[in-house]
């Protein structure tokens, strides 16, 4: 889907100074105002640049420049973005994938479900000589089944059991959320019973062949478990537009630009189409 490049560099200048609240102008050692690292970075997934070519192509676009209080003829070194994606903590990330969620209307019905990144194709000869042998990231996600905004994110390298990961995004959540649908790898019944616990109806499929199981499937499907593919769409979505894999190398920057990516998803959400 092609968007509005101005309107979502606008939309992304207003998530962004939320995001930061009072933080969001400069640092006290000087420099660009914070707000702008974070738009910047998300132009370059949203285009696909590398850090070098998001230096040319914003001196080649004077209105989102301008929208960034930058001039043209004197932008930053590149080495000014990489390391500010190494200086901003996942907090920042995250709370600009929380804003963009909020512009979406919450129904409080979500879909529970993972997909994989792969994080081998940055460097081939990195990857070696770093000795990893890990070359996918499992990524556990909430996302709301009307609007498609992802609302919370969960990496992982060690690809532990969906009821761990499952628990977890839901107790992050729970205020928010009205009934949880789920495949059968993120059912069991403490965890159905926790939910119950927060006020939170589990739509979670039970394995087995018994009657039980089966009628237990069949009352949830009529209840709006079907609506869990809807997160397959947001990943269907998320991977043709920005990409099935991570560039950066280390594993915590992996972990930033994939929440960066969720968040990016949220915000063409919300920008004009061409």
């Amino acid at each position: 889907m092609a968007i509005n490049l101005l309107d979502f560099t606008r939309i992304c200048r207003r998530l962004a100074k939320q995001a930061f609240g009072s933080y969001a102008g400069k640092p006290a050692s000087g420099g660009l105002p914070r707000w702008v690292h974070v738009v910047v970075h998300c132009l370059r997934l949203e285009e696909g640049w590398t850090y070098t070519e998001v230096i040319d192509r914003l001196r080649l676009m004077p209105a989102i420049c301008e929208l960034l209080d930058l001039l043209p003829e004197a932008l930053p070194d590149p080495t000014t973005f990489w390391y500010s994606f190494d200086r901003f903590a996942m907090r920042v990330w995250r709370a600009l994938l929380r804003v963009s969620a909020q512009q979406h209307p919450n129904s409080g019905h979500v879909a529970l479900d993972s997909t994989f990144f792969e994080r081998g194709h940055a460097s081939h000869y990195y990857l070696k000589r770093v000795d990893r042998t890990i070359q996918t990231l499992k990524v556990t996600t909430l996302t709301d089944v009307e609007s498609l905004a992802v609302l919370d994110v969960h990496c992982s390298v060690k690809w532990r059991h969906d009821t761990i990961l499952g628990r977890k995004l839901v107790r992050r959540n729970a205020d928010e959320l009205v009934s949880v649908a789920a495949d059968k790898a993120f059912h069991n019944w403490p965890i159905r019973y926790e939910y119950y616990a927060e006020s939170i109806e589990p739509l979670l499929l039970r394995s087995g062949s018994t009657l039980g199981p089966h009628l237990h499937n069949a009352l949830i499907r009529t209840n709006g478990y079907n609506q869990r593919w809807m997160a397959e769409t947001s990943y269907s979505s998320t991977k043709r537009s920005l990409g099935p894999d991570v560039r950066s190398l280390a594993w915590y920057r992996q972990f930033r630009e994939i929440v960066l990516m969720f968040a990016i998803h949220n915000i063409e959400g919300l920008s004009e189409t061409l």
